[in-house]
């Protein structure tokens, strides 16, 4: 089993940046992938990025605003998220999952954090 708990959500003013942590707990989680994805409300979730064995992987509408990245430990991942704008407004998840995988399909990763709400205002 694989715990997984999100941090760093909030509201913050389009053209500003957070940092979302993840901090994974159990036996295996520092060799699973990593990743990141986000919902907002009516829409489907979507893969925002992922790591796993140092190779990270981003969808096309990140355009150099993120960066994932990982501890030493392998234990926490972070989603730095800059030039953030309302349209990013979401609930953000991590999920971890035993790699080889299909990064971009969420349906690949068995594990997922509760989520963190991030808000961005215009």
């Amino acid at each position: 089993q694989v715990q997984l708990v999100e941090s760093g959500g909030g509201l913050v003013q389009a053209g500003g940046s957070l940092r979302l942590s993840c901090a994974a707990s159990g036996r295996t989680a520092s060799s699973y992938a990593m990743g990141w994805f986000r919902q907002a409300p009516g829409k489907p979730r979507e893969f925002v990025q992922a790591i796993s064995g140092g190779i990270t992987y981003t969808a096309a509408f990140v355009k150099g605003r993120f960066t994932i990245s990982r501890d030493n430990a392998k234990t926490t991942v972070y989603l730095q998220m800059n030039s953030l704008k309302p349209e990013d407004t979401a609930v953000y998840y991590c999920a971890a999952g035993p790699p080889p995988l299909d990064y971009y399909k969420d349906y690949n990763y068995e594990y997922w954090g509760q989520g963190t709400q991030v808000t961005v205002s215009s």
